[in-house]
């Protein structure tokens, strides 16, 4: 038989003991000292990854570790709490997550999408779901910030479009729409694209997302086709996969797209003085002319 890719998600049910199983019981210790911990000093964080993606959809699965949502600047304080626990802890990418270890178990601090896009901001926190987590009472991440997160996980070896097409089903007749194509903005393609996914995968459930968000988008879409080429020969594909749109780059003379949308990122802030990912709907436009 053949092996398992690494990133497999393993074994998955509605039996909540399948998030668990595999595990050890100094790794679930691991895991529930870090929340405690943080807990009792303060540091405002959601829980996410599996667990969350559990209490929305009730899909469990074995997961390797445990993924918490900070503000970068608590990611930071989260670090140093643990580390004074005897965590050996990590500042592993400045633009999306820190690594705390206990032994060979660890904890990953996600402050961003890696991208850069999906910051953790007050938003995630004004928004955020409670839940039970070992036991503890925990805030847990959005799932229309969830959804912005994890449609950007586009690599060859990770694609999390199945993730977005449960928490779709599950939670999409009552998302706060309008806040979740603020998110996208500039960006309202990736939403689109797995919408479109998630009618192919659903078609008894397209109801979950209303229609007028369809035909919003649509219009962007017949809007975009009538303008044409942009005239800046840019490649954004490098938003979506970190590795495969490197020759794109490096050889065929495109602009870097990541480059590209931080500056237009910038100039968006500076002009509607908001906060990041936040732009209105109809400021959306189709591209970089």
């Amino acid at each position: 038989m053949e092996a398992r890719h690494p990133n497999h998600p393993g074994e998955m049910g509605t039996d909540a003991t399948m998030a668990e199983r595999a595990r050890q019981p100094e790794e679930i210790h691991a895991r529930a000292r870090a929340i405690e911990l943080l807990q009792a000093e303060g540091v405002p964080f959601l829980v996410g990854g599996a667990y969350c993606y559990a209490c929305y959809t009730g899909i469990y699965r074995d997961t390797k570790d445990l993924d918490l949502f900070p503000r970068k600047a608590d990611a930071v304080r989260a670090l140093e709490v643990l580390e004074r626990d005897g965590w050996r802890t990590e500042r592993s990418d400045e633009v999306w997550i820190y690594k705390a270890f206990k032994g060979e178990y660890f904890v990953d601090f996600i402050f961003s999408s890696g991208n850069g896009v999906a910051v953790v901001d007050d938003q995630w926190f004004a928004h955020a779901r409670t839940g039970t987590v070992f036991g503890h009472q925990v805030q847990i991440a959005p799932p229309e910030e969830m959804i912005w997160s994890k449609a950007f996980v586009l690599e060859r070896e990770r694609f999390d479009g199945s993730d977005v097409n449960h928490l779709l089903r599950a939670t999409g007749g009552r998302m706060d729409w309008d806040r979740l194509m603020r998110r996208f903005d500039r960006h309202w393609e990736v939403l689109l694209a797995h919408l479109m996914l998630f009618r192919f995968a659903y078609p008894s459930d397209r109801e979950q997302v209303p229609g007028w968000v369809m035909v919003e988008l649509m219009r962007r879409t017949g809007q975009s086709v009538r303008e044409g080429d942009w005239e800046e020969r840019v490649c954004r594909g490098n938003l979506l996969s970190k590795v495969n749109y490197g020759v794109d780059l490096s050889e065929w003379g495109y602009a870097d797209g990541r480059r590209w949308d931080e500056l237009r990122r910038i100039d968006q802030e500076d002009q509607e003085g908001g906060t990041h990912g936040e732009g209105h709907v109809e400021a959306a436009d189709s591209g970089g002319r």
